[in-house]
């Protein structure tokens, strides 16, 4: 057992753990004791090692222990468990895949050993040689497999802590039911196969499902409930020769064999693919599966490797490619084992397929019916299907896609979608749309996603039994009745100016899928629900609604505040808060429990001077309201004016209250920590872009918020740069041809010729680069660079490069998949024919940005040599002087 070290304070700023046990206990003391003043030194390079990232993990059901982990770029990545009462902590160097269970113990695993702890004592259950576990929260049961063999090996069945209460050997498959009451695994001895399954609650006895065969039982798919399990039976060379159903209460097998069903289509086979994956309906009826077709496409007879691309082709070659031609693209098809009935859904024509929760209908579209066009995506016609009577009608004429517009209710009894400006709601029973948004007098369109043009503000999910629909307008959230007979606002944010999102941790993509359609969250409104909220000041925080006290704030003042979690009894909130000079820490609060630091990451930044953060309000010259975000020195004094950094890339302001380890590996070359504490300050300006005016308007906003910051005599007027990357570096590389305001610029993965970039193939995508031009960043309409010439060189860097009086340092990833190289490279061209002072770097192997550390560093290194040269006549690296 650890041993308890009875010390007070614990610095945690840098630990090597080349020498640790697998853990131990020490009683770190939160947060730094206020009050102390000590002499805070100047950040040099060598320190940056010091600093860690930190994330929250998991908390314990009854909320007296958090785990999370501190990331080091110099030792191991560590998981720690600390006790929130008096500061009890366990160090785990390594350890991953944590997990508390229902009675508080807390497991994890570093390599083949899985550890389980009861923190309260120290006790701790250590099995070697796993290679993964599953745990049933219903039976308190850990199933751990242990390799013996290259495919197979014993799972072991047991209490957390306590003895082996089975081991079964010859194991090469298990799945564990959803709620964990049910076991399936297959065993293989002497080149045989069988399958069983048994009751997690008597695990004494033992049901053999399929008796002992040469072909091997994967795929398995629970039912939701744990109603039903399928699986495909496979021949000796891997390919599904048949699906099987397990029902459970009857304990019934029924078997789809692709060679003797007469409706199975010629040609195809059961497939398992990762995209489309087996589902069972709810009621047991319907086994969805997909269908893999020989190629039916037309054979190229002869032997050249040639590309085809014709303008007539609905998709470009690539994009063909790409997402799979309808000819080979796996279909979806329906079992219905009781009926013996099989039916293809999907097919060359209808590709694309949205399944009701319920499986009684599908929605299906042709993602190419209106190819070839020049959005991201098409518009298409869905049309619905039921999969009873497999009658099929038209649902939606000409609609257009946007991001997540069209989904189906959890229940399955209404679709909803996005047109004309307004939420609408189909009903399935009585075959009517329904508007909802329109009397509201409302927008719910608004500028969401960056580069991009309006789109709804969201569709945040539904109450229970579909009683209501939760939407997003700028600032609140709605309930509306699906019949539209009645909405009401659940939050008052537009008052407070604070927009409440139910979303707890964002800039986060964490949405769950059925086939193509979007599974949209359930809640119970009866109960407090969790929000985050924001201002248009920098301030957030998480907040309780219910429907008798509405509003609540638990935390929310001037920092960022993120990744919320509880336990099961919801009496205490951990969170994370961070500015941009405080690093982040773990802070709890609850209905018993008064706001308490649990743990704060990179305590050595108290030792050193840092810059802080501002929110700057200033107009373009239209009078637009606009903020930026000013970062300060970190030596800053009122009576020395500073250079500065001005960086660009359409809205920052939200980063106000960002922390940024000070660091040389940077993806892009920027680091406002390292910047600031290295004497500059730097701004970020937001920018408002006017449609077919993107540059001009760009030059507008950058330059009103850069005099701003000019007239408050802190920086020096005649030492101030400008920086951006990707569409921020064609903003700076537009910015520098049209003013002599910045003594020097860098511009990286920057798009420098509008008319190339309209006609380019995106790699990322696979798609035309036309798009982006439409409604993406630049906002051209349906204006091309043959129909509007003037306007594309009007907003395109390439045709005033002649005016460049600015000292340029371009870079791109030799291999960049997002901005074409040839982008930087033919400007450096022009440049050098022009005979204007630039240096390009091009970087092999490396992409949009760079991810080899060496070559971060060396990126990070020359920006800071670059803008010392230019903004504090340190003249010294030989990579410029002679070059420029």
């Amino acid at each position: 057992m650890a041993t308890f070290i009875p010390l007070r304070i614990f610095k945690i700023s840098f630990l090597p753990f080349f020498n640790l046990v697998p853990f131990f206990i020490l009683p770190l003391v939160t947060c730094p004791l206020k009050g102390q003043v000590m002499q805070k030194k100047k950040l040099d390079q060598a320190s940056y090692k010091l600093w860690s990232n930190f994330e929250i993990d998991k908390t314990a059901p009854n909320e007296k222990w958090v785990s999370y982990g501190i990331n080091y770029a110099y030792s191991f990545d560590t998981l720690f468990l600390r006790n929130v009462t008096d500061g009890r902590t366990y160090s785990f160097p390594t350890a991953v895949k944590s997990l508390f269970t229902k009675n508080n113990l807390f497991l994890f695993m570093k390599g083949d050993t899985l550890t389980t702890i009861n923190p309260e004592n120290g006790k701790k259950d250590i099995i070697t040689g796993a290679d993964h576990y599953e745990y049933s929260y219903q039976n308190n049961l850990l199933l751990v497999f242990i390799r013996s063999e290259k495919n197979k090996g014993i799972l072991r069945v047991k209490s957390p802590l306590d003895k082996t209460l089975l081991e079964i050997p010859n194991v090469t498959k298990f799945s564990m039911s959803p709620s964990g009451s049910r076991l399936l695994y297959n065993i293989t001895l002497n080149g045989k196969n069988s399958l069983f399954l048994f009751d997690l609650k008597n695990i004494s006895v033992s049901e053999q499902l399929v008796k002992t065969d040469e072909n091997y039982y994967d795929n398995f798919t629970w039912q939701r409930t744990d109603k039903a399990v399928a699986f495909c039976s496979n021949s000796k060379e891997g390919a599904p020769v048949s699906l099987l159903l397990y029902t459970i209460a009857d304990k019934k097998i029924y078997q789809l064999d692709s060679n003797v069903v007469d409706s199975f289509p010629k040609g195809a086979s059961i497939a398992a693919t990762s995209r489309n994956k087996m589902l069972i309906s709810d009621d047991l009826k319907k086994v969805f599966f997909s269908l893999k077709n020989k190629s039916e496409a037309p054979l190229n007879q002869l032997d050249s490797k040639v590309e085809i691309w014709s303008t007539n082709d609905k998709w470009i070659y690539p994009q063909e490619q790409r997402n799979g031609n309808s000819y080979s693209t796996p279909k979806i098809a329906v079992w219905m084992p009781e009926q013996k009935l099989f039916r293809q859904i999907t097919d060359n024509n209808l590709s694309s397929m949205m399944l009701s929760p319920d499986s009684s209908y599908a929605v299906l579209s042709d993602p190419k019916a209106y190819e070839p066009q020049f959005e991201f995506e098409g518009p298409r016609d869905y049309y619905l299907l039921d999969l009873i009577t497999f009658e099929k009608h038209l649902l939606l004429r000409k609609q257009p896609v946007l991001m997540h517009d069209i989904s189906i209710s959890p229940t399955g009894k209404y679709i909803t979608y996005f047109k004309d400006k307004n939420w609408w709601i189909y009903c399935l029973k009585d075959k009517t749309h329904t508007n909802l948004t329109s009397k509201t007098g409302i927008p719910f369109l608004g500028k969401v996603v960056a580069l991009s043009a309006e789109s709804p503000y969201g569709n945040a999910g539904w109450t229970s039994s579909d009683e209501e629909i939760l939407l997003y307008d700028e600032f609140d959230l709605w309930a509306f009745k699906p019949d539209g007979t009645r909405n009401r606002r659940l939050t008052n944010g537009k008052e407070a100016q604070i927009r409440f999102k139910l979303d707890l941790k964002p800039k986060t993509i964490n949405r769950k899928y059925l086939y193509d359609g979007l599974v949209h969250q359930q809640y119970d409104i009866k109960k407090t629900l969790l929000m985050r909220g924001e201002n248009q000041n920098g301030q957030t925080g998480f907040y309780t609604w219910n429907s008798t006290g509405g509003i609540k704030t638990i935390i929310a003042r001037d920092s960022y505040f993120s990744n919320l979690i509880t336990g099961s009894k919801r009496g205490t909130y951990f969170c994370m808060e961070q500015k941009f000079n405080l690093p982040p820490r773990m802070i709890a609060v609850g209905n018993n429990l008064n706001e308490k630091c649990i743990f704060q990451s990179n305590s050595q930044h108290d030792d050193f001077n840092w810059g802080r953060s501002e929110l700057v309000s200033f107009q373009n010259s239209k009078n637009k309201n606009l903020k930026g975000v000013l970062y300060y020195p970190a030596d800053y004094s009122p009576n020395k004016k500073y250079p500065m950094i001005v960086y660009i890339y359409e809205i920052q302001s939200s980063g106000l209250h960002k922390y940024w380890n000070p660091t040389l590996e940077n993806e892009s070359g920027y680091n406002p920590s390292v910047f600031t504490t290295t004497g500059y300050f730097v701004f970020l300006p937001d920018i408002l872009h006017e449609k077919e005016n993107v540059g001009p308007s760009t030059l507008d906003c950058v330059l009103s918020g850069t005099k701003k910051i000019m007239e408050t005599g802190k920086v020096d007027t005649k030492r101030i740069a400008i920086m951006g990357h990707s569409f921020g570096g064609y903003e700076t590389s537009y910015v520098i041809n049209q003013t002599n305001v910045f003594a020097t610029a860098i511009a990286s993965g920057a798009i420098t010729d509008l008319t190339r970039r309209y006609l380019t193939v995106g790699i990322n995508t696979a798609r035309p680069e036309i798009w982006r031009f439409a409604s993406g960043g630049w906002r051209m309409g349906d204006k091309t660079p043959f129909s509007s010439r003037e306007d594309f060189d009007r907003n395109s860097p390439l045709a005033f490069i002649e005016n460049l009086q600015t000292p340029l340092l371009m870079w791109s990833g030799k291999e960049d998949t997002q901005v074409d190289p040839f982008q930087t490279t033919a400007y450096y061209m022009a440049l050098r024919r022009l005979n204007k002072k630039s240096i390009m770097l091009l970087y092999p192997k490396e992409s949009h940005t760079l991810l080899n550390p060496v070559n971060q560093k060396d990126l990070t290194i020359r920006v800071l040599q670059w803008l010392d040269y230019y903004l504090k006549d340190e003249k010294t690296p030989d990579w410029i002087n002679g070059h420029i």
